[in-house]
């Protein structure tokens, strides 16, 4: 069954460690993840943007295949299913279709429309108890159309939509979606440490978790991160696996690839990733 996110994000921020979030683009993305967080007994959360929404035949669509995976795979570790950087309107669908939790990006909005979509959302959520992440301060790069110009969030305007009774909240600190830069300055934790101080036992959230050193990561997570977003590396190491498989030329016949072969190796690539990630961000046993 599907979970909010605040218990175990609660959990993680009280034990200084992270709990992952791992966008999900097919079957084989999300029985690869569920299938890891069970093994490590790590919580999990399963992202989804509205893009991949879309992809995948619509937010029902993922719900039920979601909620059938964990079902016939038995998985017992919290899960909790997210929209990722999600319009006001998309949370809207998202919650009436059967998602745990959702993230409302106001952040391109000016601070006082960012409050008053929030505040709509936080009243929503909180009588289904979902939990609900909000954003302040564009994440930089670019994900599924989100466009973001890597702003370095404002510590007070963190804290006012926090005070709006938020589940977490992301803030950008110089992190950006996809592939870092070789001239990337790094995360600026002087930002992160304010604005932990200011919003207290928050979780709070970084997002772009791909590229950056794992002592960055650490200290993040020391600094009051309890959920870190990951997709770019697993994209990156499904089509790599899935071009070797196809470059060498195995399963070849005359009917073509088996798509269940085709596909096998990069879902190994993701297990594989899943399991590096959960052990750096220290979730592995804790669910």
């Amino acid at each position: 069954m599907l979970v909010s996110a605040k218990e175990m994000l609660t959990k993680a921020k009280a034990g200084h460690y992270a709990v992952g979030q791992f966008n999900i683009n097919n079957l084989e993305w999300t029985k690869a993840i569920l299938l890891t967080a069970q093994e490590l007994q790590s919580p999990v959360i399963l992202g989804v943007s509205e893009g991949a929404g879309k992809y995948m035949c619509g937010y029902t669509t993922v719900v039920g295949m979601v909620n059938g995976m964990i079902n016939e795979l038995g998985i017992t570790v919290p899960v909790a299913l997210h929209l990722d950087h999600g319009s006001y309107e998309g949370a809207k669908k998202c919650i009436e279709a059967g998602f745990s939790s959702v993230m409302f990006d106001g952040s391109h909005y000016p601070i006082e429309e960012n409050i008053a979509k929030t505040r709509e959302l936080v009243e929503l959520t909180g009588k289904l108890g979902l939990s609900l992440e909000a954003e302040v301060g564009a994440i930089g790069g670019e994900e599924d159309g989100v466009v973001g110009s890597g702003e370095v969030a404002d510590p007070e305007e963190c804290k006012m939509i926090a005070d709006l009774g938020v589940t977490m909240l992301a803030a950008g600190i110089g992190n950006i979606h996809g592939k870092y830069p070789e001239n990337w300055a790094g995360l600026s934790f002087d930002t992160l440490d304010a604005i932990q101080q200011l919003t207290g036992d928050m979780p709070l959230v970084l997002h772009g978790g791909t590229g950056i050193p794992a002592d960055m990561i650490k200290k993040a997570i020391s600094l009051g991160v309890s959920k870190i977003n990951v997709n770019t590396e697993c994209q990156l190491a499904f089509a790599a696996a899935t071009r070797k498989y196809i470059e060498e030329g195995k399963d070849q016949s005359g009917k073509g690839f088996d798509p269940r072969k085709l596909l096998a190796p990069g879902f190994d690539a993701i297990k594989e990733t899943v399991k590096e990630k959960m052990e750096l961000f220290g979730s592995i046993g804790k669910a």
